[in-house]
């Protein structure tokens, strides 16, 4: 690995995993509804939550999904990977206060087309929340130059 690049496309292997890991506190989740513009009262409003069938705010869901690419972007692939694709499915709610890990593992790689396929869960206290598959494109190794 080059010291501002993830792993080249000839550094992976199918089984290869990554994970992170980070405990959703009230202020992650203000944060990311400012960012993303979803005010959800769901995630946003205690009062209104507590009349849903969850009784409690809960975590957007693409919050998981940014773990993911956190992975994706910083571990495995890591640094100058491109995201060209991302199937989720959520299975359950994320709390405030739990920790949730993301984790990708390799399960194809496609030299050809530079396509590297992962596998992506989201775990909650070793339950899966949000599952689903990644694909992101990676460099190849760059060539030495050679002396004439």
């Amino acid at each position: 690995m080059h010291h501002l690049h993830g792993y080249y496309l000839e550094d992976l292997e199918v089984g290869m995993s990554a994970s992170y890991a980070k405990t959703i506190s009230e202020a992650d989740v203000y944060m990311f509804a400012g960012i993303s513009g979803d005010n959800n009262p769901l995630h946003v409003n205690a009062e209104y939550a507590e009349t849903t069938v969850f009784e409690q705010r809960i975590v957007h869901g693409m919050f998981s999904a940014a773990l993911i690419s956190t992975v994706a972007g910083t571990k495995l692939p890591g640094p100058g990977a491109i995201y060209v694709d991302q199937q989720i499915k959520f299975k359950s709610p994320i709390y405030f206060g739990d920790t949730a890990t993301a984790t990708l593992t390799i399960t194809d790689i496609n030299t050809r087309h530079r396509r590297v396929v992962l596998k992506s869960d989201v775990t909650v206290k070793g339950k899966v929340v949000a599952t689903g598959t990644a694909t992101l494109m990676v460099d190849r190794r760059p060539t030495e130059p050679t002396d004439a």
